[in-house]
């Protein structure tokens, strides 16, 4: 069957194309590679759906960048003859990068324009004035620059891209991007790339597609068992920030981490919650500056950071939302989204590389944000963890996941079967550490934090210009201390470190015997006999 599948070097790419795809390590194409490419050198519209991770990016990517090259041997005219749109921030730069890898040989015949980021319109104005071949952006963005006449293209462009389609019209693009059309030339080659078919996908399908070739490649929207592990575990409150406590200092949740919240707030009490045990965590969300964000992601993937805290702000848009409660809130919400990007998106699209576990702090609202959170993870073929913590208030949505995920074995959601009652004995700290973080210090934290961003990306960007291996030093992890730190808090008492430490209690690792190591996780008390390895 392996022989069968067909390979770069026969689809018939530019030798340049194909070096970088060499340097890449890529031996051969993804699924949706491999049915993709070929289709979109042959001039056909695509809506194409497969499973976060498997190579989206790509599969537009390469035809984009062979179609124009090949036009470069006839036409020398420069013009923008792609246009890729994005639903976020973080996603347009991790296409700029994608695109810029990919034409690592042929740069100066295939230039990219990343026009998404927050830089004011005119900043950005002389980019594009160099006419790019490719420029990626968000949808405003874009609009934002054609309306102000910077870009033209009426008569240039030959190629469209929807990245994250099923996101577009959710993050409130859906005005933009339908102006957005009225600038566009009558004819052009489409692609709508998603994770997901929801209604929104099918309205960009009768906006943007003619007769397209509909790719739906793989039958689960996440991996099998045997690469993504799934777990659910029902705590309450007070209970989740014990578990998360005792998860990460007791070292049984192992590699790269996202832990998902449902809120700016909860971020930063969570961040200074794991401060009080000495246990660093980077917070991502859209309050921060876009540089920052994105230096985060990048030095998370270079491995810099274990941790990361990011709120999934998306997820919290509920549309049966009373009339009453609409108005309570109004007012608060305004405010909050004077300082909120709304082009953020953490759980979308963006690549976040060798990520062994993502956890649900707060579950999502919604079967699509689920997948997309959980996609972080198990990426390619390496195997991944996901671990939901379940309240009685998120049992509704949990059950609508497991319904619609529930068609087969690679999308079991199942128990985890952990034994509250071993960690009784860290509750207290649990509290006391809870105490501590009280609602003025998780404010302190949130305008300590915003304000230290501001002056990374701002004050400092000239500098790490001219000084990009200084860019490296700065972390994003730092302890933000304004709740009371106890120091004793950091480490493990004597008579709470009575684990075995011959026995890997990671729970996400699969023992000889195939069992849960957690199901038989023992608590041993201190007695007459000494303890194994029990270092405070």
């Amino acid at each position: 069957m392996a022989a069968e599948r067909l390979q770069f070097h026969e689809m018939g790419l530019d030798d340049r194309l194909l070096k970088a795809v060499a340097d890449l390590g890529w031996s051969q194409p993804t699924l949706i590679q491999e049915k993709a490419i070929p289709l979109a050198l042959e001039g056909k519209d695509l809506l194409a759906r497969a499973r976060t991770g498997s190579g989206k990016t790509a599969a537009y990517a390469i035809p984009i960048i062979q179609r124009i090259l090949a036009s470069k041997q006839s036409v020398r005219e420069q013009d923008v003859r792609a246009l890729i749109l994005v639903p976020t921030k973080e996603l347009g730069q991790q296409v700029q990068t994608m695109m810029r890898q990919l034409t690592s040989f042929c740069s100066r015949d295939v230039r990219v324009a990343d026009i998404s980021g927050k830089a004011d319109v005119s900043t950005q104005r002389p980019i594009l004035m160099e006419k790019p071949d490719v420029v990626v952006g968000t949808p405003s963005r874009v609009l934002a620059h054609l309306n102000a006449q910077n870009l033209a293209l009426h008569s240039s462009l030959e190629m469209l891209v929807v990245d994250e389609a099923d996101l577009v019209f959710s993050f409130g693009f859906e005005s933009d991007l339908k102006n957005l059309l009225c600038h566009l030339p009558k004819i052009y080659q489409s692609f709508l790339m998603s994770a997901t078919f929801n209604e929104d996908v099918q309205a960009l399908k009768q906006l943007l597609l003619h007769n397209p070739v509909t790719l739906k490649l793989q039958g689960s929207q996440l991996p099998d068992s045997s690469q993504l592990q799934q777990y659910t575990i029902k705590c309450e409150e007070e209970d989740k920030f014990l578990l998360i406590y005792t998860l990460l200092k007791l070292q049984l949740v192992q590699g790269k981490t996202l832990l998902f919240v449902a809120a700016v707030d909860r971020s930063y009490r969570l961040k200074l919650f794991l401060e009080q045990f000495a246990i660093p965590a980077c917070v991502l969300n859209s309050e921060l500056p876009v540089q920052s964000r994105c230096h985060i992601i990048s030095q998370f993937n270079q491995g810099f950071y274990d941790i990361i805290i990011a709120t999934d702000e998306q997820s919290l848009v509920e549309p049966a939302a009373s009339s009453s409660g609409k108005q309570k809130k109004k007012n608060s919400r305004a405010k909050a989204a004077k300082a909120k990007d709304k082009e953020y998106g953490i759980s979308r699209g963006v690549d976040f590389q060798n990520v062994s576990n993502v956890i649900n702090f707060d579950f999502p609202t919604s079967v699509d944000s689920y997948i997309h959170r959980v996609g972080r993870t198990a990426r390619a073929d390496n195997p991944g963890t996901a671990l939901s913590f379940i309240s009685h208030t998120e049992l509704d949505a949990l059950a609508e996941v497991e319904e619609a995920l529930g068609g087969g074995d690679s999308a079991a959601l199942k128990p985890y079967e952990f034994k509250m009652e071993e960690i009784e004995g860290f509750r207290y700290r649990c509290r006391d550490a809870m105490r501590a973080v009280t609602k003025q210090a998780v404010k302190e934290a949130r305008l300590k934090e915003i304000k230290q961003e501001l002056l990374n990306s701002e004050k400092l960007k000239m500098y790490f210009e001219d000084n990009p291996r200084d860019l490296q030093l700065l972390r994003h992890d730092k302890d933000l201390h304004p709740a009371v730190i106890k120091p004793h808090m950091k480490n493990i008492p004597d008579y709470l470190s009575m684990y075995s430490t011959h026995t890997s209690l990671c729970p996400w690792q699969r023992n000889v015997r195939g069992r849960n190591p957690l199901k038989s996780f023992q608590y041993k008390r201190t007695g007459n006999k000494k303890a194994r390895g029990g270092k405070s």
